[in-house]
């Protein structure tokens, strides 16, 4: 019973000392590997690919290397056993229940504080907070979920942009193709058939599916998440220098955060609405309030639009509102209030402003009232996180907020904007 109450008590530790190290740094720079897409939606299995001695640690395990295996065989198989039958492709892309666990239970097998892969979450998986809603798991009860998180979106990408299966916002993220084409099954015989060519005798257990996930978006042309990267060294380079001069002091909030408007009309660039914002936040910026004016909003509305909604918004406030450059964060991958709201605060953290210090947002009437209101709760249903704290209320439109660090947490299932 002693030994049973030491054991709890060490895990209880454990835990508690990983959570109080896994406080996100600022100064982290993200690894990317040339893949933004693959680096924003699948980060554990990104940092395996390009940590050279964890990846070595994870090829060497044969029970995970036999998982890549017997995808690839599964693959070859249905290559010739498909035909025009879609389903019977994706099921063999998409990663199982079985290989899902396996995999987790090999990961926790392999886990030890000072290996690879124990380096590998304290160096890269804590540091970046990109899982930061499991930092009160154990190490290796931390891995199990981030590969787990990842596994999901591999399967929700192939299910939704190979399967066509309902996203979670169906008018605007839908596959680009007519599944129910007679055709449409047996075109899905050359990416099956690339994803086995590109892994050909890989031993990375997820290597397939990755590829396979990532192969999809990009046919459906909804490689989005990589747009503008890398951000600030080019479309937010004048901001980003700027901000290692500030005194922060000088200055009441942090940013105006500026939610896009999209046009129903897809020859329009820029709403009325989204216009409208912009003076609303001009007003602000020109009062001195904050240094800076976040634009956010990603090619969203109609379908397919060829506008993004915060470069239109850049271009309106230093074109027609003679705000400068440096003074303009753009925030191009949010898709709705809910990650106008994450997202600014995600540019918050990774470009190093004061996180204890407010922003603002404004924006016209009815929009400030919800995201003072009722967003919270839709942000706890649709991204299982609040990534801000309200704050006072300045005016009808304008309000402050507090950010959050939950903020950072990858959302598995959207893939443009994850």
């Amino acid at each position: 019973m002693v030994k049973v109450l030491l054991t709890t008590a060490m895990v209880t530790m454990a835990c508690s000392l990983f959570a109080q190290q896994s406080v996100p740094d600022a100064k982290y720079k993200l690894v990317t590997g040339n893949d933004y897409v693959r680096s924003k939606n699948y980060y554990l299995l990104s940092t395996l690919l390009e940590d050279a001695a964890a990846r070595k640690l994870v090829e060497s395990d044969t029970a995970l290397s036999n998982i890549a295996t017997r995808k690839l065989h599964n693959l070859a198989a249905a290559l010739k056993a498909c035909g025009n039958a879609a389903a019977c492709y994706a099921e063999q892309l998409r990663l199982s229940e079985r290989e899902i666990k396996t995999a987790g239970d090999r990961l926790v097998a392999l886990y030890n504080d000072n290996n690879a892969l124990g380096v590998l979450i304290k160096k890269h998986l804590a540091a970046s907070g990109t899982y930061i809603l499991f930092q009160q798991e154990a190490p290796a009860a931390f891995l199990r979920k981030a590969w787990e998180q990842d596994a999901m979106g591999i399967n929700f990408a192939i299910g939704v942009y190979a399967e066509g299966k309902k996203p979670n916002y169906p008018l605007i993220d839908s596959i680009s193709y007519n599944v129910h084409a007679p055709r449409y099954g047996a075109m899905l015989y050359a990416p099956t058939y690339v994803v086995m060519q590109e892994s050909q005798d890989t031993k990375l257990f997820f290597l397939p599916s990755l590829k396979a996930s990532l192969q999809f978006i990009e046919l459906n042309e909804r490689d989005q998440a990589a747009d503008y990267e890398p951000m600030e060294s080019t479309v937010n380079k004048a901001a980003f220098d700027r901000i290692k001069t500030l005194k922060w002091a000088n200055y009441k909030y942090s940013v105006i955060v500026v939610p896009g408007a999209g046009p129903e009309d897809p020859a329009v660039p820029l709403s009325a609405g989204g216009m409208l914002r912009c003076r609303l936040a001009a007003i602000q910026y020109n009062k001195g309030l904050a240094p800076f004016i976040v634009v956010s909003g990603g090619k969203v509305h109609p379908y397919k639009t060829k506008y993004n909604e915060a470069e239109e918004m850049k271009h309106f406030l230093i074109d027609k509102l003679h705000i400068p450059e440096n003074a303009v964060i753009l925030e191009p991958h949010a898709r709705h209030t809910t990650t106008n709201m994450r997202n600014a605060v995600r540019l918050m953290f990774r470009y190093g402003m004061p996180m204890d210090k407010p922003g603002l947002t404004s924006t016209e009437k009815g929009q400030s009232a919800w995201i003072t209101g009722t967003l919270i709760e839709r942000c706890k249903r649709e991204l299982d996180l609040v990534p801000y704290r309200p704050g006072a209320r300045l005016s009808e439109t304008e309000a402050e907020f507090y950010p959050l660090l939950e903020a950072l947490h990858i959302d598995p299932t959207e893939p443009m904007d994850p």
